[in-house]
């Protein structure tokens, strides 16, 4: 049986979580592999909406495995939050289908106030994160001086490890001029927390070859995008994880093998929250309008997104640097109704045209994209079901950027809900 990893192309947002909710139809497991609370998925299903941030989206899904996995920085209280909720909307959440992997990282309340203060020092150089502790808890990750879920399981033996972490944070709180914290403290927080969240805490990695050998397929999920990965994106204003497919195996614990197809989410035109670069913005009457048919709000903060046309360059890298098969192209009825649409296809530097977006921060802010205008359409592409029902300039804008980017697309979605979508080809069928 196959198993796919879906993968945002752009910046984030791109609609992931609908598509991942509609593949998981055919999955008996959805795991989720990077990135924290600080991603946020929108589902609208039967006309209702759910909203989430560190759970799977197949947790919608009676009947199939949610999984939490090592790759993931979890807030436990967040977590927490989250379930309650759903469960207050009649989703079922159990550890019959959640599982938390027990070496994952905790975020802690020391590490929002962290990530706010610095963020608040930083002034106009401000990266603009969700301000929820996510980079703070990978940094104690990789410092290894974490405190993660399989220590709340021996709370008689983290004390050691909470002076580690204390002996950082106190010396980073002396020079922000913020007073020390308290052993104890943080101590009664994690003793707080321990009862709810341990009831899913799992050795995922085996559950996971478990699942494989009995041939269950596995969906496996990613936040952000790849232009927000900490290597091969729009650095310094990315996230703290890896957000490519190859980092779908290693946040699980499952070897490279164990994913036989990547699917690249993108929309047909381009968002961004934050600060960074964004060459094809248009801060103007055209982004405006994108923004408001496209309801272009961030599902965890709130924050507006920035509008623009879609940048084929950029998505083409991500295709490259993340081995993406097959695209899922989504908001495509939020173009209906332009007289004339653009694409960049590719930048100018100093005078210079090239096709790739440069490393170099300082050139990132000078690059000038290379529009194509394309005529638009004046029918309807919302809710359409088949390519049939698609206007014959929405058909040849889709031809058009799959000769650019460079890779097919796989699956079309035409509206928030699950069933608008076309599929022109089961990523489970290879």
């Amino acid at each position: 049986m196959a198993n796919v990893a879906v993968v945002g192309a752009q910046w984030g947002d791109e609609g992931k979580g609908k598509i991942v909710d509609w593949l998981s139809e055919r999955a008996d497991v959805v795991a989720r592999f990077q990135g924290g609370h600080n991603a946020g998925h929108t589902l609208v299903i039967s006309g209702v909406t759910y909203k989430l941030s560190l759970l799977p989206s197949g947790i919608l899904r009676p009947g199939k495995i949610s999984v939490i996995g090592n790759g993931v920085v979890i807030d436990p209280w967040a977590l927490v939050a989250e379930i309650d909720k759903l469960k207050g909307q009649g989703v079922a959440i159990s550890r019959e289908n959640l599982r938390v992997a027990n070496n994952a990282t905790l975020i802690l309340p020391l590490h929002r106030e962290l990530d706010q203060l610095r963020e608040a020092a930083a002034g106009a150089g401000k990266i603009g994160t969700t301000g929820r502790g996510i980079g703070p808890a990978y940094e104690d990750k990789v410092g290894r001086r974490a405190i993660r879920v399989n220590d709340l399981a021996d709370l008689a033996n983290v004390g050691i490890k909470i002076d580690r972490l204390l002996s950082h944070h106190n010396a980073l709180r002396r020079g922000l001029g913020q007073p020390e914290l308290k052993h104890s403290d943080v101590l009664d927080s994690l003793r707080e927390i321990a009862p709810q969240i341990l009831p899913y805490a799992d050795a995922v990695w085996a559950l996971l070859d478990e699942q494989r050998r009995k041939g269950n397929r596995i969906l496996f999920e990613g936040a952000q995008g790849i232009l927000l990965d900490i290597d091969h994106g729009t650095y310094p204003f990315v996230t703290s994880s890896n957000t490519v497919a190859s980092q779908a195996a290693g946040g699980v614990g499952v070897g490279p093998s164990a994913v036989n197809y990547v699917l690249g989410i993108a929309k047909a035109y381009t968002t961004r929250v934050g600060s960074g670069p964004f060459p094809t913005e248009q801060d103007n009457e055209i982004g405006e309008r994108i923004g408001q048919r496209g309801r272009e709000f961030g599902t965890v903060t709130g924050r507006k997104r920035r509008c623009g046309w879609f940048d084929a360059v950029l998505v083409r890298q991500a295709i490259k640097t993340s081995g993406i098969q097959g695209i899922a192209l989504t908001k495509l009825d939020i173009l209906d109704g332009f007289d004339e649409i653009k694409v960049g296809v590719g930048y100018e530097l100093d005078g210079k045209r090239i096709d790739m977006f440069p490393v170099a921060e300082e050139a990132q802010k000078r690059v000038v994209p290379v529009y194509e205008t394309l005529e638009g359409w004046k029918g309807t592409t919302a809710n359409a079901r088949s390519w049939s029902a698609l206007p014959a300039q929405a058909i040849k804008y889709v031809r058009y950027l799959e000769e650019l980017i460079e890779c097919p697309v796989a699956l079309l979605s035409t509206s928030p809900e699950r069933d608008d979508t076309i599929m022109v080809r089961d990523p489970f069928a290879d």
